[in-house]
């Protein structure tokens, strides 16, 4: 076997330097010089490709999640609104986030209006960002083949293809949780304070993200540092602080604000009960998530799941992120094995540790927590799981001459195939062919590798392209099927339906043939997302906790009426709820008691206040059920005491202008 067909996949360098060997002077077609010819150009193709995939029939998802479309229709008309998080533009209560993940969207709407486009091409342009730094991150240390495995398993992964064409907070954190390791590893080359200052500063700004989750992989990258970085221990002691001192700052510096302001003066903080944004990240957003208590939320424990080490490959859960893990997993222990001798410094095992941390940590989390936990906050897996299978896949490849690196190979690819005939076979209607397809690719590519190698360059490449659709036909046909649907609503899934779910918030089957979510509220009957089968035709929907309502042509042009003389054209009970009716007109609407109905703003005697003062035009009755508690419910009442109602196209408003 010629050279050629031995190294195309091998590692950069041999296993062991203790320190990044000289770089090169890039070239912007060609790369490094000592790049193959054809290592820019596909990187080029790959992320034509990703964009290609994210963007196309963007629009079909209309505002998405209309939750956060209405936060970023009210940042693209109030400032103050877009740098608190507002959900309006009135000021009355934040969503229960940080608002950096709405500022992109604020700004694009600022920039070119309000449009399912300006909300939603920010977030699969981060998809594309985060597959190139995935990439550079990979390829860095490993090769170019790496780096472009890695890159592509990341791209066609279906939640992160469901996820960055949606506008959850989820697709900015995954980018920065991906610069976050790239920096950890650029800093681990040189021991460079800059680039490990630079961690930090992505820490930061992933928590003004989605708070705690973004320190999900904080420890085993600082351990990683600490254990591997090439200079003496109480340098990088030192290091790591001014890391820890540029997370404080770039991640408190909003919050010390927020919680500094006058709260008459600012919105209240959604998803709090104090009105605190340290409450909010410590209690319903941070150890609530884990331990299920969750105060203002609807319910933690069995309702989202059950908890335990198989988890993420249940039927709710396997098709999201599953294909890979068993792969992902196995490769990490081939490559830990394979640097095992290598000097402390060592840059591949360093990167093994860091992506393999990363995946640890975030799988034994989302596992065993007992708190809320959608299907789609495993597009977080998504990038540790690609970097593993792209370094472990080449890194194995390269040593394929040797019978244990081929036998482990072999088995990964078998394992992989195996596993996601047990998929595919979820969706028994769903191309039957296919799961035969690939178990048979992944037969004849494991047999293959076993073999005495032979057979030239030809076969080789035939092997490696066997080996890839095994692999990846399963996960692929998932996002084809994903981005062809629409998705709208809190809850999303990629994916065709599964023929059985755990039932409850996170189960019922994930996504159904036409697209919609089914979501069963624990004793409750099935309802359908936005515009899905499912809906009694002509039935008009009012709203829910995790889905917005219907709004006619005839009922906002009554709310748009005289609406600038008002601070809300109209208050309703429920943020989804607002939501739709906010987007629907343009104009601010109160959410009453926030996401779920829950949050004790406004009080009362506060609701009471803006009617008086004629801040408020009309209230909106109905339509959240379970979430409707407290101070919410006393507001209802109140309305409907004092207030004649009357009913357009269905739905029940009051007007509050009349006096009491």
């Amino acid at each position: 076997m010629t050279a050629s067909t031995t190294t195309w996949l091998a590692p950069e360098h041999p296993v062991g330097p203790t320190a990044a060997p000289p770089r090169p002077v890039a070239r912007p077609w060609r790369g490094r010089p000592d790049d193959p010819r054809w290592a820019r150009p596909t990187l080029f193709a790959l992320l034509a490709l990703t964009a290609v995939l994210y963007v196309w029939n963007l629009s079909a998802s209309g505002y998405a999640n209309s939750f956060y479309s209405a936060a970023a229709q009210a940042g693209g008309s109030s400032w103050k609104a877009f740098f608190f998080g507002s959900l309006d533009a009135g000021g009355a209560i934040t969503v229960d986030k940080p608002p950096a993940a709405l500022w992109p969207m604020g700004l694009s709407v600022r920039l070119f209006g309000l449009s399912s486009w300006a909300i939603l091409l920010p977030e699969a342009l981060m998809g594309v960002a985060t597959v190139a730094v995935l990439h550079a991150a990979v390829r860095r240390a490993f090769s170019p083949a790496a780096g472009l495995i890695a890159g592509a398993v990341l791209a066609v992964t279906p939640v992160a293809a469901l996820m960055f064409r949606f506008n959850n907070p989820d697709a900015l954190l995954c980018l920065l949780m991906v610069t976050a390791v790239y920096c950890v590893l650029r800093a681990l080359e040189h021991a460079g304070t800059r680039w490990l200052v630079l961690a930090g500063v992505a820490f930061g700004l992933a928590f003004l993200t989605k708070t705690l989750q973004a320190f999900l992989i904080l420890p085993p990258l600082a351990l990683v540092y600490a254990a591997c970085a090439p200079t003496r221990p109480l340098r990088r002691l030192r290091q790591l602080s001014l890391a820890g001192l540029a997370l404080l700052v770039s991640g408190g510096w909003w919050v010390a604000i927020v919680e500094l302001w006058p709260a008459s003066s600012r919105p209240y903080v959604g998803g709090s009960q104090n009105n605190s944004f340290l409450e909010l990240t410590f209690g319903y957003n941070g150890l609530g998530r884990i331990t299920g208590d969750e105060t203002g939320s609807v319910g933690g424990g069995g309702g989202w799941g059950e908890t335990g080490l198989f988890r993420l490959f249940d039927d709710a859960m396997g098709g999201q992120i599953a294909w890979l893990l068993p792969a992902a997993f196995l490769l990490l222990a081939a490559g830990l094995v394979v640097t095992a001798r290598a000097p402390r410094t060592d840059r591949r095992r360093a990167a093994f540790l860091a992506w393999g941390g990363a995946l640890f940590f975030t799988f034994t989390t989302f596992s065993f927590m007992s708190g809320i936990f959608h299907e789609y906050y495993n597009v977080a897996l998504a990038p540790y799981l690609a970097a593993l299978v792209g370094m472990g896949a080449t890194t194995l490849w390269a040593r394929r001459d040797r019978p244990a690196a081929a036998a482990t190979l072999a088995a990964v690819i078998v394992v992989t195939a195996c596993w996601a005939y047990v998929l595919l076979d979820r969706t028994p209607e769903w191309h039957p062919w296919l799961r035969w397809a690939v178990l048979l690719a992944g037969l004849v590519a494991g047999t293959l590798l076993l073999r005495p190698a032979q057979g030239g360059r030809p076969l080789t490449v035939a092997v490696a392209a066997t080996a890839l659709l095994a692999a990846l036909a399963g996960p692929v046909a998932y996002t084809l099927y994903t981005i062809g649907q629409p998705h709208t609503g809190s809850v999303v899934t990629a994916g065709p339906a599964v023929t059985t779910g755990f039932g409850g918030f996170g189960g019922g089957g994930g996504q159904n043939p036409g697209g919609g979510f089914r979501f069963q509220p624990p004793g409750g009957a099935t309802t359908t997302q936005p515009g899905q089968p499912g809906q009694r035709p002509g039935q008009p929907r009012t709203g829910g906790l995790l889905d917005g309502a219907d709004v006619s042509d005839e009922l906002a042009a009554l709310l748009e009426a005289d609406a600038g003389q008002y601070r809300w054209v109209a208050a309703t009970v429920g943020a989804q709820k607002a939501a739709s009716y906010q987007l629907a007109t343009g104009d601010p609407v109160m959410a009453v008691g926030g996401f779920n109905g829950t949050d004790p703003s406004p009080t009362l005697e506060q609701f009471v206040e803006y009617v008086e003062h004629g801040d408020i035009h009309y209230f909106i009755a109905g339509g959240m059920g379970m979430g409707r508690s407290g101070t919410s419910e006393e507001i209802a009442t109140w309305v409907a005491e004092n207030f004649t109602a009357t009913t357009v196209d269905g739905v029940t408003l009051y007007d509050l202008t009349p006096p009491l």
